[in-house]
């Protein structure tokens, strides 16, 4: 804040000076000039006459009138070089300097934003304590608010300090936990140049690009996991991505592998090991090695008059925990075809996660979004709806009749 005020005070001084400066000086210049310009034009036109009247034989005496001119030309310079008496009074400057402060600062405190700029600074000052809170898992989760602000706090940090890695890729993970799919990627973009051989900002930039699901993203994807692997054989996390993205791509013996692998990784006793099981379960079901047993949710996706659908999209359908957590349990796109009502049927193949199938959870809250640019992670101006929770197993119908803002 000092800062402010010394800076302010700087330049309203400068602008002082363009004020003052000319009621003192730059009069009795602007006079000088005048009158020297006057007066040379006075001798040069005199002396033509002069000459004239030398060639015309009026005068004999040319030499001594042009000396003279010559000689009162000279004599007015010199007056004019006399120093003037000061007329102007303080007193009479103090009005427009009082003006001038009082307008400078009355315009700023009025449209300045200067309650949100001391706003701003009270946020970035949190920084340290809304980072702990983040870490901390004892305590209560952030709320959206502060969550964002300490968006804006981390982003105010990693402007002073721009090639701060480990702030990069925590505002990277907050992007992801609020999905920003543009802050995420670029935050985990900038956390990788600046440290391309770490582990925590490989894991986290490819765990990023899957979630956007651009394909062709994909390779390097995998060639990121591969050389965490490569350096830690132990890294469960990357290989549960990998198992994840050979789930995806059909490759289902790569996944048992990876699977397998993690497994024998964690401790018999480990609460993962049963969703690790379930997962091999699904894939050897997938391969017609094994039998698994499914349940699924039939939902019918209907169009509230009000809804105007883009040329071309994408229609999300995700069922979500029974308090409608953003994070989707499992999800399906299908094409925007404007044939309404619409039914599909949700069931473990749809699963986001191996670790956490659709039929682990008794209840499911159902959203239907029609996305309009193919990224599942930008909402803006699409159109949506949801459902109440509802038992697995049963039917559900889904009306989309709101926009997101």
């Amino acid at each position: 804040m000092m800062l402010f005020w010394i800076t302010t005070i700087v330049l309203i001084l400068v602008g002082l000076l363009f004020f003052v400066v000319p009621i003192y000086y730059g009069k009795a210049q602007d006079d000088a000039a005048s009158r020297d310009e006057l007066n040379k034009a006075f001798y040069q036109d005199r002396v033509r006459e002069i000459e004239s009247e030398s060639d015309e034989g009026i005068v004999a005496t040319k030499g001594e009138l042009v000396s003279e001119l010559q000689q009162s030309l000279l004599d007015d310079v010199v007056e004019l070089h006399q120093p003037e008496e000061k007329l102007t009074s303080p007193w009479l400057v103090l009005p427009g300097i009082v003006a001038t402060i009082v307008i400078c600062y009355g315009l700023y405190f009025n449209v300045g934003n200067i309650s949100k700029v001391d706003e701003w600074q009270k946020v970035a000052a949190r920084l340290p304590e809304l980072s702990q809170r983040l870490m901390n898992e004892d305590q209560d989760p952030l709320t959206d608010e502060e969550m964002n602000d300490l968006t804006l706090a981390l982003r105010t940090r990693l402007h002073d300090t721009p090639n701060d890695a480990t702030g990069w890729l925590l505002l990277g993970r907050i992007g992801m936990a609020n999905r920003d799919a543009e802050t995420s990627q670029t935050a985990m973009k900038r956390a990788y140049d600046l440290r391309p051989n770490d582990t925590e900002v490989q894991l986290g930039y490819a765990q990023t690009l899957m979630m956007i699901g651009d394909p062709a993203q994909s390779d390097f994807v995998r060639s990121l996991l591969r050389s965490v692997i490569k350096r830690d054989h132990t890294n469960v996390r990357a290989m549960s991505l990998l198992a994840f993205d050979a789930f995806e791509r059909k490759e289902f013996k790569l996944a048992i592998s990876y699977w397998s692998m993690m497994k024998k990784l964690v401790s018999p006793d480990d609460p993962r090991v049963e969703m690790l099981d379930r997962s091999i379960e699904r894939a050897q079901a997938q391969l017609g090695t094994g039998e698994a047993t499914t349940k699924s949710l039939t939902v019918t996706i209907n169009l509230d008059p009000s809804v105007q659908l883009p040329q071309q999209g994408l229609l999300i359908i995700s069922a979500h925990d029974e308090n409608g957590s953003p994070m989707p349990i499992a999800a399906r796109r299908v094409p925007l075809s404007g044939q309404f009502p619409l039914t599909v049927m949700l069931d473990d193949n749809d699963s986001m996660i191996p670790e956490r199938l659709m039929s682990s959870l008794p209840k499911l809250m159902v959203k239907a979004r029609i996305d309009a640019d193919g990224n599942v992670m930008t909402k803006q101006g699409d159109w949506y709806g949801e459902s109440q929770p509802v038992d697995l197993g049963s039917s559900v119908n889904v009306v989309i009749n709101q926009q997101y803002k």
